[in-house]
């Protein structure tokens, strides 16, 4: 038998275990009275254990003790840099039942699982719009605050998000990290290459209730929704025309302004639209994009190939 063991004098009454102090017995009782007498001075939010709200301290101070040494990332506590040095060993222990998915915490298994479910716990108590983790919640909170404690250097435009700021300084850097491998067409954003890509699949999810007309996106059909509706809430100041679309207004405020912002590379003719200068420029190249069905004539542009289809018809 071993050396002598040490006697626990002081014993918890509901789980029997022991302790050596007094003060450890009394820290011990709080698991189980759920007292939390350890309270931030900044946001009152309460903690069992000491140790709980000195790593919760660093949440108002930013401190970050922990440094990862693959890629010197930063971290409030050992757990998190703990949880975070998977990515570089790969290690993704806990898997998803339904998709196979594979994650490096449980915490985001138990968030992607959701997806599956349809739960979303977390509800705003402003509008009630629900929320499938926290952290969506609190980033939807500040369109209710109007918090935007994200800024840019170059412009000082402010974001609710860090991920906002990141996608609006491409806009300065001029970076577009995602490319279609199609054509290499690249995009700011990786939804933005989503939607590109149906150009090539011909998807088109969503469709007009009315017609069963389909779009690319859902932008695209709320605007052909105001066909049926009649709406047409842009008005011309001017000649007091109204159009369905903001951008049809501006277009046509260059009828009375006389502007001409695109201007041909070869030989400087200026249009009022984008479009009309794609379609001069094949005066130069000789492209003629638009073929015939019936005789395979091509023309450079659509309304030259309609007027040509009334020779078949």
């Amino acid at each position: 038998m071993s050396g002598n063991r040490e006697i626990l004098l002081y014993q918890c009454s509901v789980c029997q275990k022991g302790f050596n102090k007094k003060s450890y017995l009394a820290r011990h009782m709080s698991i189980h009275t759920g007292e939390k007498k350890n309270k931030c001075s900044q946001c009152l939010k309460a903690f069992l254990r000491k140790s709980e709200l000195d790593k919760h301290l660093r949440v108002h101070t930013g401190e970050k003790p922990y440094q990862c040494s693959e890629c010197l990332k930063a971290f409030s506590s050992k757990s998190y840099l703990n949880l975070h040095l998977r990515v570089h060993a790969g290690v993704k222990p806990y898997q998803c039942s339904e998709c196979l998915k594979a994650f490096s915490s449980k915490s985001y298994l138990n968030k992607h699982q959701r997806v599956h479910t349809g739960e979303k716990p977390y509800q705003c108590s402003e509008c009630q719009k629900a929320f499938s983790s926290k952290s969506y919640l609190n980033l939807h909170l500040r369109v209710h605050t109007g918090e935007k404690p994200y800024q840019c250097s170059e412009c000082l435009k402010a974001f609710s998000s860090k991920s906002f700021l990141n996608l609006h300084l491409r806009v300065h850097t001029g970076e577009e990290p995602f490319q279609c491998s199609e054509c290499l067409k690249t995009f700011l954003q990786k939804s933005h290459l989503n939607e590109h890509l149906r150009i090539h699949t011909d998807e088109r999810p969503y469709k007009c209730s009315e017609c069963l007309k389909a779009f690319l996106n859902k932008s695209h059909l709320n605007l052909h929704l105001k066909v049926h509706t009649g709406e047409k809430k842009y008005q011309c100041s001017e000649c007091l025309k109204t159009f369905s679309r903001k951008s049809h207004l501006r277009i046509h405020m260059r009828v009375h302004t006389g502007e001409k912002p695109y201007q041909c590379s070869k030989c400087l003719k200026a249009f009022s639209q984008k479009s009309e200068v794609e379609s001069h420029l094949r005066v130069h190249t000789g492209e003629k994009p638009f073929q015939c069905s019936k005789c395979l004539k091509a023309f450079s542009r659509k309304r030259g190939l309609i007027r040509h289809l009334r020779v078949h018809s």
